[in-house]
């Protein structure tokens, strides 16, 4: 029987990245707090401001989680500029991020996640794109935050 991973060292706030906070960062953030401690602080935003995307939340429904009332914002609307992870989505926010804390001692992950939006065809199709990236960032929270190897985070 294979020795268990060591659970990784949590970092006491999160921040996800993407372009418009509209559909991965949310995505992210919601997921990410379904399975870490309270005690983490978890946030998102985006490089530019973006509006909101029912597809997000109709896969997210299917996890049990809502946005609320909550709207895409950017990281100029956070109210809180340090985290001690920053986890970007999107090659846009990936370089915004890095040219952010280029003086600053916060880690920066790059994620690399597709992005749903362009998926055209019927709604299920739309609806699969979407379902795949957040079953991707389910996978990736769960490895990263969880030490879960290959599992989900819901497992």
């Amino acid at each position: 029987m294979a020795a268990a991973l060591p659970r990784p060292i949590l970092p006491r706030s999160i921040l996800f990245v993407c372009g418009m906070n509209a559909v991965r960062s949310p995505m992210a953030e919601l997921l990410a707090r379904k399975v870490l401690p309270p005690t983490t602080f978890v946030a998102s935003a985006g490089v530019r401001g973006g509006e909101r995307d029912p597809f997000v939340d109709a896969v997210l429904a299917e996890e049990g989680l809502s946005l609320g009332e909550r709207h895409p914002r950017t990281m100029d609307d956070l109210e809180d500029d340090y985290f001690d992870l920053i986890v970007t989505l999107a090659p846009e926010a990936h370089h915004t991020a890095l040219e952010l804390t280029r003086s600053l001692a916060v880690e920066v992950e790059y994620w690399p996640m597709p992005d749903p939006t362009g998926v055209s065809g019927t709604r299920e199709q739309i609806m699969a794109a979407y379902r795949d990236v957040r079953e991707r960032l389910k996978a990736r929270i769960g490895r990263r935050f969880l030490g879960n190897g290959a599992k989900n985070a819901a497992d």
